[in-house]
């Protein structure tokens, strides 16, 4: 078993026909488990650094290259635009070369892209640069979402895959203070720069560590096979997919149509809010009465607030439903944004209203993840995941733009809030309007 162990972590592409290796699909934790969901945990972490600094750092941007709400929301945008393209036509690669080799890409196309950033001469080039983090990020988590849920014991994926969810605040936490404190004795130039080389400094040891999907290889063994193999544990037994299907006919065939269609909505009324918040929240922090530096940190503490919120649902979700938490999250979330643009609060106040958001927010749209893994069996869960997510991101295009539009208006910021807190009663509706197969909800009970 050691030697096995060892294979997996130091082989990139072990051959098709190489049995997967026992340990990974028992119902327990192994050590490759672990490192599997430290490593993913990592690189989510550094993709919520890359994502949320150029929030942290617009209001420095702006004021250099004196730039109106509506341009930056073009600027925010374009990375979610890049997140579109990698979620839907790279991302479904993952099903056919593997989810390692699409991590690994992913991983050094955000690196270059964040470099580029900080080089950037103009706001086209700026343009550019975010949309190829955005494909680098879009494909990545999709891949990464896979990864995990394929790696960890049956019964403890929603948690395992909620709890990968947890690093993207966790970095954009950490970016968020450290960006406060950097922009006192350097330039936003330098902070990207940072924030580049930092991520491509990770490369050399995902590259070193981070193994294969032991349920993709086994699906490549059974495709290959002349006769069918038994499914692993955990696992929905699914007939092999016809190889000239298009990857869109088989997630929208029969079986699959309706609860695609209700996830992509989901995650695009999700998306919407999600990234207005993320994009906007210091400017609007600001505008609700604190001061440019406290409203970075309104962003970091929100940040705090959505680790906080995704661990809670991540930890909740291994024993109670997973659609009813994920609405209840949200709901509160529709009400706290009301109270946060609505009602005039003390700085402490505003600051943990913040907090809040983050918990209900980011904690409640994380649950679509590990809801969105149970519907997927692995034949097509990178492809599931990656188009859901890419078709996703309109709303995430669509919403700090909108934001900015509104906020360019000079209307009241009760308007706002009010224009995202409605997406998520959408978001709500559609999460628990999504069927649950029978086999997963059999399986993890008889786990349990």
């Amino acid at each position: 078993m050691k030697s096995n162990r060892s294979e997996v972590l130091r082989t990139p592409s072990p051959p098709p026909d190489r049995p997967a290796p026992a340990e990974v699909l028992t119902a327990e934790w192994s050590r490759l488990s672990v490192l599997v969901v430290g490593l993913c945990f990592f690189i989510n972490a550094v993709d919520g650094m890359n994502v949320l600094l150029m929030s942290y750092l617009a209001p420095s941007i702006a004021t250099d290259w004196n730039l109106s709400p509506t341009t930056l929301g073009v600027v925010f945008s374009a990375g979610l635009a890049g997140m579109a393209i990698g979620g839907l036509l790279v991302a479904p690669l993952g099903d056919r070369f593997g989810r390692r080799p699409l991590i690994l890409a992913s991983l050094l196309t955000m690196s270059l892209g964040m470099v580029m950033s900080g080089f950037a001469a103009s706001v086209n080039h700026l343009l550019l640069a975010r949309l190829v983090v955005g494909i680098g990020i879009g494909t990545v988590l999709a891949c990464m979402t896979a990864l995990v849920a394929e790696f960890a014991p049956p019964r403890w994926r929603n948690f395992a895959v909620g709890l990968l969810q947890g690093g993207y605040p966790i970095g954009a936490t950490i970016t968020g203070f450290l960006t406060a404190w950097a922009l006192v004795h350097h330039t936003w130039r330098f902070v990207l720069l940072c924030s580049g080389f930092g991520s491509l400094a990770f490369f050399p040891v995902a590259f070193l560590f981070l193994p294969e999907s032991a349920h993709f290889l086994q699906h490549l063994q059974t495709r290959r096979a002349p006769e069918p193999l038994h499914a692993s544990p955990g696992e929905p037994s699914m007939e092999i997919p016809e190889p000239r299907k298009s990857v869109l006919s088989k997630l929208l065939g029969r079986h699959m149509r309706r609860d695609t269609l209700l996830l992509w909505c989901a995650i695009f009324f999700g998306f919407m809010v999600l990234y207005s918040i993320v994009s906007w929240i210091p400017k609007l922090a600001i505008r609700a009465g604190l001061d440019p530096k406290d409203g970075i940190y309104a962003g970091a503490i929100y940040n705090i607030g959505a680790f906080c919120g995704t661990a809670i649902l991540a930890w909740l979700a291994n024993s109670a439903g997973l659609k009813p938490l994920i609405a209840c999250f949200l709901l509160a979330a529709a009400g706290l944004l009301i109270l946060f643009g609505g009602v005039p609060l003390s700085v402490g106040a505003l600051l943990f209203t913040a907090f809040l958001i983050g918990v209900t927010l980011q904690g409640g749209f994380n649950g679509i993840y590990p809801l969105s893994t149970c519907i997927y069996p692995v034949e097509v869960r990178s492809s599931g995941l990656g188009w859901a997510m890419g078709v996703g991101r309109a709303g995430a295009v669509i919403g700090p733009m909108m934001s900015g539009f509104i906020l360019s208006l000079h209307a009241p910021l009760i308007l706002l809030f009010v224009a995202l807190a409605i997406p998520l009663l959408f978001t709500s509706a559609c999460v628990i309007a999504i069927r649950l197969p029978a086999h997963l909800s059999q399986s993890t009970r008889q786990e349990s």
